[in-house]
Formats: C-alpha cells, sequence, structure tokens
C-alpha cells in the first residue's frame, strides 16, 4: 500500500500577536522610569531650614550692614533648588516662604510668593551646572537675592503698598545680595575643607 501523506501541520511557532495598545503602555512605562534622586533628603533639609529660621529671627536681624541683613533662609532655598530640580525646588520654596509669612507680620504671602518662585528660578538658572562651584552658587545667590526682594515687593504692592517703597530698599537689597553670596561661599567652603580633612 502507498503511503499516505501527511496531513497534519507542525504545530505553529510563531507567538500570538501583541497589540498596538500594549506596545504603547509598555513604552509609557518605560519612559517614566526616572533615575534616583541623588539631592539632599527631605529629612536633611527641614534641619537646615529650622536652623536658617531660628537664626534669621533670633539675632541675625540685629546684625546689618548698610542697612542689609543676611537672609539664610533664602540661602539655604537656593542651595536645596540647585540640588534637587525645580519640582522639589518649588515644594521645598513654598514651605520656607509660608515659614516666613507665619514669622512676619502684614506680609499677606508676599513671601510665600517670592520665595517659591525664587526657588524655581533657582533651579532652573543651576541646570547644566555643576552644583559644587562656589562662583556658580554665589552667581546664583546674588541674582536669587534681588529676584526674591523684586517679586516681595511687587506683592507688597499689590495689596496696597506705595509703589515706589521697593526702589528705597533696592540699596540694601543689592548688599543684601552679597552678604548672601559670602555666607553660602564660607559654608560651601567650610564644607569642603571638612571633606578634604576626613579623605585624608
Amino acid at each position: 500500500m502507498a503511503a499516505q501523506p501527511d496531513c497534519t501541520k507542525p504545530p505553529s511557532s510563531s507567538r500570538p500577536p501583541i497589540s498596538p495598545a500594549s506596545i504603547i503602555l509598555s513604552f509609557s512605562r518605560s519612559r517614566t522610569q526616572e533615575a534616583p534622586f541623588a539631592g539632599p533628603s527631605w529629612q536633611r533639609a527641614a534641619i537646615f531650614l529650622a536652623a536658617a529660621l531660628l537664626a534669621q529671627v533670633s539675632f541675625l536681624h540685629y546684625i546689618t550692614v548698610r542697612g542689609a541683613t543676611l537672609s539664610p533662609v533664602l540661602v539655604v532655598v537656593v542651595w536645596y533648588a540647585i540640588a534637587a530640580g525645580a519640582e522639589r525646588a518649588a515644594i521645598f520654596g513654598l514651605v520656607a516662604g509660608l515659614c516666613e509669612d507665619m514669622l512676619g507680620t502684614y506680609t499677606g504671602g508676599a513671601w510665600t510668593v517670592a520665595t517659591t518662585l525664587t526657588a524655581i528660578a533657582a533651579a532652573l538658572l543651576s541646570r547644566g551646572f555643576f552644583g559644587d562651584s562656589i562662583p556658580l552658587v554665589a552667581g546664583i545667590v546674588i541674582l536669587a537675592t534681588l529676584l526674591h526682594k523684586l517679586i516681595f515687593w511687587m506683592m507688597m504692592q499689590a495689596q496696597g503698598y506705595p509703589p515706589g517703597l521697593g526702589w528705597v530698599h533696592f540699596h540694601a537689597a543689592l548688599w543684601q545680595a552679597v552678604l548672601n553670596a559670602l555666607l553660602v561661599a564660607a559654608v560651601m567652603l567650610v564644607l569642603r575643607y571638612r571633606e578634604n580633612v576626613a579623605l585624608s
């Protein structure tokens, strides 16, 4: 008898087709994966902010140079903004500004708006640069201080304060920018020295 041809088909080795929706979802999940955050922790930043607030309201306002005082709160906010990025900087600046308004008088939220926007601006200015550069950080602190004061007095003007009152304090704002830059440079030098001693 002649052999009958085998009509059975071999089992298909091909996998079931993947739907376009699955491809899109997989691609979107891969894009939303972000690198782990390498900046300062919330706890560390909160400790620095609390210390800056305590120093600012307790004794630093008695130390003046040409009518200007140090603003360690703003320095801490700028430091965190440079290291953490715009989104985290906005949250941290909001918290710091709220604290300034609660400790201040008749500011009506001006510090909250000014500190939040300044934190975002500092984070955006520092993009693409190394945050451990003392001249860079000092320069950003100077610009941030002037922007901080500008936004603050704009907010105060919106609440009914005389429009020229900000210009009266502009000279003090320039000196405060210099003082804040010297403060952040001194702190960075001390920290760098401690790191070098620890490594040696």
